[in-house]
């Protein structure tokens, strides 16, 4: 285990943004990671957990350690005719246990194709793409109480999941580790879920008439290269705000004053799409110094090169009193503002 100091964080969080720890550790294993979070208890260092850094923005140098989580390894549990259940550590790569999934033709993960990442913060966000969640699949995941150091199993019921959010974004923020999850994925009569975005039409335009899992993750990912921004080309960290939910009536009268506007039905509320307020209100596409918003995808906020988290941060909050100004909305933030 080693301790460095006064380490920069830019090449561990997608936004690219320049700021510093002021002690810096890398954990290979549950043993180094209790090491570590000893070490920072003892010499009184706050904490702050870094994966993928893909849903994180730092806004301020952080006075206290920063540990990067590299915990690795992919295993097969059981399985039987039907299913198979996977267990992945938290610092394997997203998309890349997706792709291990496909390779070995298990369902349930090709949705979420090309999602920036690591596993364990994947359940955090409870991450979802083209009408598919983490939840789906996931049942259960182990996690390490920073307080005692003690392991815990968390069902799936347990993570109390909802629409990118679970119970550690919430009660449990900061008060556990994710070390790895368990998903129960198909082995054969896979579920294909096509019918949301432009996955049909991507797999007409890909000639695909019969699609496999492997197609639709195929669909999945050109339709992602084309609409966001690669985090090695340019700072961001996907989509930065949450798609608001509201209720029939207020969708009823929106869609009065804005015919266009997008929204999902679901369980008697709407789901509207937050990228499609934004355009409407006129910033997509613009850009303030190095700090903007994309110019094919209005959800996500970029960095140019040398943008602050400030900045980045202050340019959401005025795309967020515009958005309630002219829709009477209140968008949500879904990356971590640290």
């Amino acid at each position: 285990m080693e301790i460095f100091e006064n380490k920069s964080l830019k090449p561990y969080n997608t936004f690219g943004i320049e700021a510093n720890t002021r002690y810096f550790s890398k954990v290979y294993s549950v043993g180094e990671l209790k090491e570590i979070i000893c070490w920072a208890n003892q010499n009184n260092q706050p904490i702050l957990l870094i994966n993928g850094g893909s849903n994180m923005l730092l806004t301020k140098d952080w006075d206290g350690i920063t540990i990067r989580i590299d915990l690795k390894g992919i295993e097969i549990l059981k399985e039987d005719e039907d299913w198979a259940w996977v267990k992945v550590e938290s610092g394997e790569n997203w998309h890349q246990f997706v792709m291990w999934a496909l390779k070995n033709d298990f369902g349930g993960l090709e949705n979420l194709s090309l999602i920036p990442g690591r596993a364990g913060t994947a359940p955090i966000q409870n991450i979802g793409a083209y009408g598919v969640e983490i939840k789906d699949s996931m049942t259960e995941l182990t996690a390490l109480e920073i307080s005692t150091l003690k392991i815990r199993k968390f069902t799936n019921s347990e993570c109390k999941f909802g629409y990118r959010d679970s119970v550690f974004k919430n009660e449990l923020k900061g008060k556990y580790v994710i070390l790895d999850a368990t998903f129960r994925l198909s082995k054969r009569n896979h579920v294909l879920h096509t019918d949301y975005g432009a996955i049909l039409s991507e797999l007409e335009r890909l000639g695909v008439e019969n699609p496999r899992i492997q197609d639709v993750s195929r669909a999945v990912i050109h339709i992602r290269e084309r609409k966001l921004p690669d985090p090695a080309e340019i700072g961001n960290s996907g989509s930065f705000f949450k798609n608001p939910v509201i209720q029939a009536e207020e969708f009823k009268k929106l869609k009065e004053k804005f015919p266009n506007i997008q929204g999902h039905e679901k369980n008697g509320s709407f789901k509207i799409a937050a990228g499609w307020l934004i355009e409407k209100a006129g910033w997509k596409g613009k850009r303030f110094g190095d700090a903007g918003v994309h110019q094919n995808q209005a959800l996500v906020l970029v960095n140019y090169g040398n943008a602050t988290g400030k900045e980045i941060y202050d340019l959401s909050q005025n795309i967020l009193e515009d958005i309630y100004r002219k829709f009477g909305i209140m968008l949500e933030r879904e990356v971590n503002i640290i």
